[in-house]
């Protein structure tokens, strides 16, 4: 597949590493020009110019890209960058930053197909490593709500109950099962829970603490605020 990422930086640069390492081609956008020579020397395509402007895009091939990852730190430059690539039927990713409010997330989630929040994504990495192996964060789905795999220990109140006895708050969803060392699914009402299984849940900050001792037990107390 081909892409074009715009912003040569912190973001944008490790992600055309990692699409290169798999075999995809990049092309990289950036109005900097010391930014630029440094992708340059790391063999990578490089369009210098502001990324937010049509004749740049079309230079970087926007007319064959199949995505257009907009990972500036300017929201401006990134939705403009979007918008054109839009139009080009490219798919579109737009990074947004530590500025990030629910309201501006909720103004521009329906204009592109995708948004990004660098800041979350690195968090939701560091929680899971000092929650250790019981309680996973999978993803910030919004400023209240996440989803989280918990796993079932021996002390659980739940343990040997079945997917369909199982009673979470009102505020938190189950939306996969997975027996221990198989892989998430559906869950279906007659499963049951026995020490190692996986569930994923949706929930909201406020029950999160309820979900994790009701599947996963007491022996450790998820920090106040959420996990």
């Amino acid at each position: 597949m081909r892409f074009v990422i715009i912003g040569a930086g912190r973001v944008g640069l490790r992600t055309a590493r990692v699409l290169s390492a798999e075999g995809h081609e990049v092309t990289l956008v950036e109005r900097d020009a010391d930014m630029a020579d440094r992708a340059r020397s790391e063999g990578y395509d490089v369009v210098e110019g502001d990324g937010g402007r049509e004749s740049i895009l079309e230079e970087a091939g926007v007319d064959t890209a199949d995505a257009v990852g907009a990972l500036t730190s300017d929201l401006n430059t990134n939705f403009a960058a979007c918008m054109i690539a839009k139009h080009y039927g490219c798919r579109t990713i737009l990074r947004i930053d530590e500025d990030y409010r629910e309201e501006i997330y909720r103004r521009y989630a329906d204009e592109v197909d995708e948004i990004v929040y660098p800041e979350r994504l690195g968090a939701i990495g560091a929680k899971n490593a000092l929650l250790g192996g019981d309680i996973r964060a999978i993803a910030d789905i919004a400023q209240n709500l996440q989803v989280v795999e918990l796993t079932v220990r021996s002390d659980s109140p739940t343990k040997g109950y079945t997917i369909s006895e199982l009673s979470l708050p009102a505020d938190a969803t189950l939306l996969a099962f997975g027996k221990k060392e198989g892989v998430l699914s559906i869950p279906t009402p007659d499963e049951s829970l026995e020490e190692g299984d996986r569930l994923a849940v949706l929930a909201d900050f406020a029950v999160l603490d309820d979900v994790r001792q009701l599947i996963v037990g007491t022996a450790e107390r998820a920090p106040a605020g959420g996990i």
